[in-house]
């Protein structure tokens, strides 16, 4: 991941459903993105990401060096120093 210091973690629940679900949407069709050996729906794995950041089980972070956004697990997010 890219330097702790270009990072913003962005607040789920101040993006609009739109937006949420569009930035969810690019992240999981990535390149490199894997799911392991069973296919998965785009819709649930969707669901999924997004039931996940919900629970704070996921971060959304902005990368203000290279403008685009990351989705993490809380607990990479937590280990790298972030502010709690």
């Amino acid at each position: 991941m890219e330097k702790m210091e270009n990072l913003i973690e962005i607040p789920w629940d101040q993006l609009q459903a739109e937006t949420l679900q569009g930035l969810v949407e690019e992240f999981v069709t990535r390149d490199g993105t894997d799911y392991g050996a069973e296919e998965v729906a785009l819709s649930r794995k969707v669901e999924q990401v997004i039931r996940g950041i919900k629970a704070r089980e996921y971060v959304i972070l902005y990368d203000q060096e290279m403008d685009n956004v990351h989705i993490v697990t809380a607990r990479e997010w937590r280990a790298s120093g972030a502010p709690q």
